[in-house]
């Protein structure tokens, strides 16, 4: 029943206490899945006091259990198990825990078959799929690094990348990278990471481990932040026989820690070697080009037309005098012939002009309005004629006439 309480009336503490213990041990129990922390046994006592911590979220509760129940399994911090266990409120400290009856562990293949069906739920989705993959700079100026304070990983990327460009640059957000809290840290560090600009690839590490150990980076959450990040992210997790699903979402897959570094980053030294052999490939091909020219040039300058350009000037100009020659003397024959021509011509003229006829003294009798007079019948007497001879003309009188 709900308790009847006001201002004037208040319910003691030990009444609120009482109530929520009463309905808490109401609770039958149950099978609660997570991971053991802060395991300790108390010395010279019977009873195993913990913490067991979800898998997915920041929430944990407190445990207490026998201590032959747990050491019937071989269990330590970290261990993901399944405990029957019944709540129980301890009214006079006011804290809640399991009272833990029995331990088992969870079994590696339900693991690997839970990390199948997500493998495939994400897969459907597409976050998997090649064209979502981000390409990665040639030589990124400023890495960012997430991986576990003063870990091997961070060493090992460091030093690697340092060794091969000694002027890369890293951001470090260090986060856990085992444990119920290892994604969510690494999902905020991720975030930050994406955030900054000057950051143009991300690398998560870690040295390696066991299936357990790796079960933050096949976290569903953290799998959906990266595939969302804007900056290319490389996935560098040490394991051999099982690939965390983070290995699938990144943009690209390092085997180890010391892999990434060499992949992300030039080898100074190869790439000075690679400028190198395209100077010397350059200059060989330049030269091959000049001497290939300068060959044709001088093979162009061999020819006559170049090597004696007077000769060939001279056979034109000897062959323009003949043309000049041969039109001049073509030309004079021609007026040589027209001049002839014109001789005879004139000759014949002159032997039919009037004024030869004249010449022989014969005139030419004209009317008044020029026309020359042919016959008797065209003058009558008293008609004043024109006669014209050779040296002039005069005026006659006609006085008679006569036809024959």
């Amino acid at each position: 029943m709900a308790l009847e309480t006001s201002p004037e009336a208040p319910a003691a503490v030990r009444t609120i206490a009482n109530g929520i213990a009463g309905w808490i041990n109401q609770l039958g129990a149950v099978w609660v899945e997570g991971q053991l922390t802060d395991v300790s046994i108390g010395r010279g006592t019977t009873t195993v006091f913990g913490t067991l911590r979800d898998t997915d979220a920041d929430i944990s509760l407190r445990f207490t259990c026998n201590r032959r129940v747990f050491e019937t399994v071989e269990v330590h911090d970290g261990s993901r198990v399944l405990v029957h266990a019944k709540p129980n409120f301890f009214a006079r400290r006011g804290t809640l825990a399991l009272a833990v009856s029995e331990i088992r562990h969870v079994g590696i293949g339900e693991l690997l078959a839970r990390i199948e069906r997500l493998k495939q739920l994400l897969g459907a989705e597409g976050l998997f799929e090649p064209y979502r993959k981000k390409k990665l700079p040639f030589l990124p100026h400023t890495i960012g690094l997430i991986c576990g304070r003063d870990s091997a990983a961070e060493r090992d990327v460091l030093e690697n990348a340092k060794r091969r460009w000694p002027a890369v640059a890293f951001r470090i957000e260090y986060a856990s990278v085992q444990g119920p809290s290892a994604a969510g840290e690494v999902m905020t560090a991720l975030r930050k990471l994406d955030a900054d600009d000057s950051v143009e690839v991300i690398v998560i590490a870690r040295g390696g481990g066991s299936l357990e150990d790796l079960l933050p980076f096949s976290d569903e959450g953290l799998i959906r932040a990266v595939s969302k990040t804007s900056t290319p992210v490389v996935s560098a997790i040490g394991h051999e026989p099982d690939s965390p699903l983070l290995d699938l979402v990144a943009d690209l897959r390092a085997s180890t820690p010391t892999d990434a570094a060499k992949r992300i980053v030039p080898d100074v030294r190869e790439e000075l070697d690679g400028v190198r052999l395209l100077r010397e490939r350059g200059l060989r091909a330049i030269t091959s080009w000049l001497d290939r020219e300068t060959h044709a040039l001088a093979a162009i300058r061999s020819r006559p037309s170049l090597a004696a350009p007077v000769t060939d000037l001279q056979r034109r100009s000897d062959e323009v005098a003949a043309l000049i020659e041969r039109s001049r003397r073509t030309l004079t024959h021609r007026l040589d012939r027209a001049s002839d021509d014109i001789a005879h011509r004139l000759a014949s003229v002159r032997a039919l002009s009037p004024k030869a006829t004249l010449e022989r003294g014969y005139s030419v009798l004209q009317l008044a309005d020029g026309t020359a007079v042919r016959e008797v019948a065209q003058v009558a007497p008293g008609d004043v004629l024109q006669a014209r001879v050779t040296d002039g003309r005069f005026a006659v009188e006609v006085k008679s006439e006569e036809n024959k």
